[in-house]
């Protein structure tokens, strides 16, 4: 029996190692480029209030298009013909009318347009020349009317509207004093709340209805926050939100405005904030709450939510799923999957019958059976941080002494999350291994991880991008003379702050939107990031007060440091990250006689969106990677 057993053991192990050198040996086609970058073939479905049709977008001569469907019906109504530019976004209004959103060139100058899906024809509601709209409130009640923020008077700030949609009329319903950031309302559609901030101190205005005067309940330093999210269903001087005050880590809270206190605490995650909470409009509760892990994740209040999502869950293994969109009767959901290997496919979900019915798949030429995995990590920064990532490997490969991309993510309050990411599914189709590192400031690791990235662009930030790739180097994952560097926004800074300050590290970089002199970029800023200057001067640096530290880190002031190749891309309409970014970093890249490659869009703002910018753009990293770190086709279109 003993020798069986050894027997047995050694016949496993045999075939263990045939099943790894069999994955190991995997064969994987070389994908083209555009596979990855085109429009998705249908993407965005909402269904209607009553349930009856469903709204998604799609491409039409490479831009995309609203177009409206009856459930149960194979046949689809193109509902706009936008040639310039993607629609945004849109929504449903009532059961006949769609809205939407749509930028000139990349200026995200947003407005708001209408069309009705039985008599077609476009109404343009609030465009106005370098105005930008916010939906205060959709009034999904009142199928005539909503709340929406202009900067019409003053481009630095939004006063509230009520816009009738059938007349077009638009009447003031609160002036901002310009000291007011943000507008909330009730469930019957009342301005009730307003955040207002003097640019380091925020405070939270009450009203108990619309005709009394605001009151302060709470101001709080920046670094403290208090997120109303929505009115309770039974006391109206009470909120739900998401508040940090008194804790490293945002939690869901109850909040009286009328006594200015926290009623109760109502779920918290020891070690991530939680970013938000959805409630039931038919039954009036709260549904679930929600964070960001290693995935994203949620937990529910509700057995009726509950029970869905279990059920819709069992019949699709395997993926992560997601209720987008559902009925006012709750009775027909739009279901979303996804996974790292996929953007996934759109479900239609009858809750009476329990019937689960495919809609589309989001890119059906993509097979997730070649597509990498994204591995969550951690790894330790110099000074004792923990940082979270993610590693993707080229599949089929050995892991050892790979090529790879660093890409850091912009914000830099923001973060990467785990799923289908198109661009680091192309590069590890070229045979790059992808990291992705949440470095100090990213978002969700509570209040003291953030406020670590104060004053620290260029410096610990910096170092927790190095100290990644270090890491790989050590494990022997990162080929050390083969790392590359691509960012966009925060990560197109961090991506010229690491060939500048650590300029042996890189082989090569993409530079993307990014962000090369901290003086001229807070010098630019939009009118309506103003009221957030003094905010800025806290978490970067003071022009004057921290002059010598902001020279210091602003890589287009030292060029001659750098001995990388770069490639730089810039959309000349970009708002947040003006075109002189670039411009100045590519002139001081050419006076140090540096090899700099400038990929520049008249038609894009911050990022290319249309279709044949990002064909264009990822065509020259692909030839630029493959120049400098990789034996890669570079050809491939």
């Amino acid at each position: 029996m003993k020798n069986l057993i050894v027997i047995l053991a050694v016949l496993l192990t045999i075939e263990s190692c045939k099943m790894e050198k069999k994955e190991q040996e995997v064969e994987v086609p070389e994908i083209p480029m555009k596979d990855f970058f085109k429009n998705p073939e249908k993407t965005g479905y909402s269904i209607s209030p009553d349930g009856k049709y469903f709204a998604f977008m799609a491409p039409v001569d490479q831009r995309m298009n609203v177009f409206v469907q009856e459930v149960g019906s194979e046949e689809a109504k193109q509902l706009t013909s936008e040639k310039d530019r993607d629609i945004a976004g849109f929504f449903w209004k009532g059961n006949d009318r769609i809205l939407y959103m749509k930028d000139e060139a990349g200026d995200e100058n947003f407005a708001l347009y209408g069309t009705n899906i039985d008599s077609g024809g476009v109404t343009a509601y609030t465009r106005f020349d370098n105005v930008k709209t916010q939906i205060i409130d959709a009034l999904r009640d009142d199928k005539d009317n909503m709340i929406v923020g202009l900067n019409k008077v003053n481009p630095q700030i939004f006063d509230a509207y009520r816009l009738n949609l059938v007349t077009g009329d638009l009447v003031m319903i609160a002036e901002n004093p310009g000291n007011i950031s943000g507008w909330m309302t009730d469930h019957q559609g009342r301005l009730r709340i307003a955040m207002a901030t003097d640019g380091v101190n925020t405070s939270i205005l009450y009203r108990p209805n619309e005709e009394a005067e605001w009151k302060n309940v709470m101001t709080t330093n920046f670094k403290e926050s208090f997120s109303p999210q929505f009115f309770d269903f039974n006391d109206s001087s009470v909120v739900y939100g998401t508040s940090n005050i008194g804790r490293d880590k945002s939690a869901l809270i109850r909040f009286n405005l009328e006594e200015a206190k926290e009623v109760e605490e109502l779920y918290k995650n020891d070690n991530y904030d939680i970013s938000g909470a959805s409630y039931s409009r038919k039954r009036k509760v709260l549904t679930s709450v929600y964070w960001t892990g290693e995935k994203v994740e949620r937990s529910g209040f509700d057995p009726v939510i509950n029970d869905i999502y279990k059920k819709v869950g069992d019949k699709l293994p395997g993926v992560e799923v997601y209720l987008t969109s559902g009925s006012d009767d709750e009775s027909m959901y739009i279901v979303r999957t996804m996974s790292d290997k996929t953007r996934g496919n759109y479900y239609l979900y009858n809750v009476t019958s329990d019937d689960l019915s495919l809609i589309t798949e989001i890119s059906p030429w993509l097979n997730e059976e070649v597509m990498a995995k994204m591995e969550p990590i951690t790894y330790k920064s110099r000074d004792g941080l923990t940082i979270h990532g993610y590693l993707t490997l080229p599949v089929g490969v050995e892991a050892k002494n790979l090529p790879v991309v660093v890409n850091p993510h912009g914000g830099p309050w923001a973060r990467d999350v785990w799923g289908f990411n198109p661009e680091v599914q192309f590069l590890a189709n070229r045979g790059y291994a992808v990291l992705q590192m949440n470095f100090r400031g990213s978002t969700s690791y509570g209040r003291e991880f953030w406020e670590a990235s104060f004053k620290q662009w260029g410096q610990a930030m910096q170092n927790d991008i190095s100290d990644g790739v270090r890491y790989l180097v050590e494990k022997g994952i990162a080929d050390q003379n083969r790392i590359a560097i691509y960012g966009g926004s925060y990560g197109g800074y961090a991506t010229l702050a690491g060939v500048t300050y650590t300029p042996d590290l890189y082989a090569c970089a993409i530079d993307y939107v990014g962000v090369s002199n901290l003086f001229t970029f807070m010098e630019t800023i939009p009118p309506y990031w103003v009221q957030y200057r003094e905010m800025l001067y806290e978490m970067v640096g003071h022009p004057e007060d921290d002059k010598e530290m902001l020279a210091k880190y602003s890589p287009s002031l030292h060029a001659d440091q750098i001995k990388t190749p770069l490639l730089i891309a810039q959309g000349a309409q970009d708002p947040r990250v003006k075109q002189s970014e670039s411009d100045q970093m590519v002139k001081a890249l050419n006076d140090n006689n540096i090899d700099v490659q400038y990929l520049l869009k008249e038609n894009e703002g911050h990022g290319f969106r249309n279709e044949e910018n990002r064909f264009e753009f990822y065509q020259a990293m692909e030839e630029f990677l493959g120049k400098h770190i990789g034996n890669v086709n570079a050809n491939s279109n």
